[in-house]
Formats: C-alpha cells, structure tokens, sequence
C-alpha cells in the first residue's frame, strides 16, 4: 500500500489546501475558457490574455519580493510530541509559510526540552523515548528531504500518530527520500550528531527558552512577538516584511479568487 493510500485509509494526515498567489488553484469552481491549467495563467502575456486575467497577473508582477529584501526568518523550538508545539506547527507556521513563502523562512528545530546524556550517548524527552524517536526522525528529515521536509514534519505533527505516520509523510511528500535512508540516520552517528547540534542551538539561546514551543524572529525573541506569532503569525510576518508586501498580505488575493473563479 502507497503512502498516500496509508494516509486516506488510516486519515492521519490532514492535507492543508491553500490557494497560492503565484499558483491560484480554485477547484470547486468552473476555470475560464482557457486551456491552460490555473498555474500557467501567468506565464505569458498571450496566455494571460487568452485567459481573461491579463490586469490581475499584472498586479502580480508587479509584487513579486524583492531579492534584495531579506525574508522574515521564523525559528521554532520545539518537541514533537508537545500539543502546543503541534498546534502552532500546523495551525499557524505552516498554513502561513504555504500563503507567504516567497517573504519568510522558517528554522525547525526539533530538541525542546529535552536533555543530551553524553556519558551514554543518547537523549532523554519530557514526553518519553517516543518524542525522543520522533525529534531525530524529524531532524533526519530535515537534513535528507531539503526543501519537502517541512510538509512531511506538517504531514506528521498533524496526524494522530506522529510515530506511526513518519514513513507514509515521507512517502507522499518526499518520495525521492527512501524510509531507509531515514532509518540508517536515526540508528547512526548522523542522527545522533543533528540532535547534539540541535541540542547546541536550543542551549545557545538567549534569553534561554523556558517553554516550549519557543519561537524567534529574525534571531530574536520578544513575548510580544511570540504572542502574536501564536495567534496571528500571518499578520506578523506580513507587518515585519520590509519589501513590498504580496498581494496576499494586503487582502488583494480575495479579490483575486473572485476575478479568476
């Protein structure tokens, strides 16, 4: 069985559908006379034409970030199996890194509060040798999957098991990722150097953390920020931008959705 047919089956993965404002998906709702997919609109100017949609990827256009404008950079501290942690990881962090990725960039960093034990080589969790498992298969994906690591980990913290639902994340996000490669890592010296390096990172922070999840901004953190982060991460990331904002910061998408379904 696929990971995917895993995941429907046993529903552990929630697959969070976003309308992107360079990809502007809308499936429930008949596409122009056109025969290009939603993705391709913008591609052209006789595409965009053809399509109906010439002024709003013009407005497009002209929003793209700047890559002169360094992104927002949102660090989580955290432990995988910490319901706060899960709830900001899926309820807030990744539904806005989704909409705002091309103006912020998001540090995972799976230790929490946990506590390194040199003397025997291993670690010990808050929530047990599961999270502890958990915390270095996540780092073991961030370090093999690059750039579909952090749908995988979404893929996990949202599903009832985050154990159970490691393999068929990373079957349906990373599929290029073999499960064995993440298996030798959490078994080896790798999985073990990546926790002892998160475990460094956790340590070096100033202030020092005193919960978990613990989340910093552009290197900082601020009660304040953090909670906002909490509750209106999107808000935030789009008010630090220091470039010129997406459409989708400024609320044009919605008049967007309803130009082009």
């Amino acid at each position: 069985m696929s990971g995917s047919e895993q995941l429907q089956k046993g529903k552990s993965c929630v697959v969070f559908p976003i309308c992107s404002v360079y990809e502007i998906q809308c499936k429930s709702h008949p596409k122009p006379s056109c025969g290009y997919p939603p993705s391709q609109w913008c591609r052209s100017l006789e595409i965009a034409i053809e399509c109906g949609v010439q002024k709003q990827c013009m407005e497009l256009n002209a929003t793209r970030p700047d890559p002169m404008v360094s992104p927002v950079e949102i660090s989580l501290y955290y432990e995988s199996l910490c319901p706060g942690c899960r709830a900001f990881l899926t309820e807030q962090l990744f539904p806005t890194w989704t909409l705002l990725k091309d103006i912020m960039k998001v540090n995972l960093v799976p230790f929490g509060n946990a506590e390194e034990l040199p003397e025997e080589n291993s670690f010990s969790c808050q929530h047990g040798e599961p999270e502890c498992y958990a915390n270095m298969v996540e780092a073991c994906v961030l370090y093999a999957a690059s750039h579909a690591a952090f749908p995988v980990i979404y893929c996990m913290e949202s599903s009832a098991d985050v154990v159970k639902s490691a393999k068929p994340c990373l079957e349906l996000y990373a599929p290029f990722v073999k499960w064995g490669t993440i298996e030798s890592c959490t078994k080896g010296e790798l999985g073990r150097s990546l926790m002892h390096q998160n475990a460094v990172k956790t340590q070096a922070l100033k202030p020092a953390h005193t919960h978990v999840p613990w989340i910093t901004i552009n290197g900082e953190y601020t009660s304040e920020w953090e909670d906002k982060a909490m509750s209106t991460l999107f808000n935030l990331v789009c008010s630090l931008y220091k470039g010129i904002v997406p459409p989708v910061c400024t609320g044009a998408l919605k008049k967007l959705d309803r130009s082009f379904c």
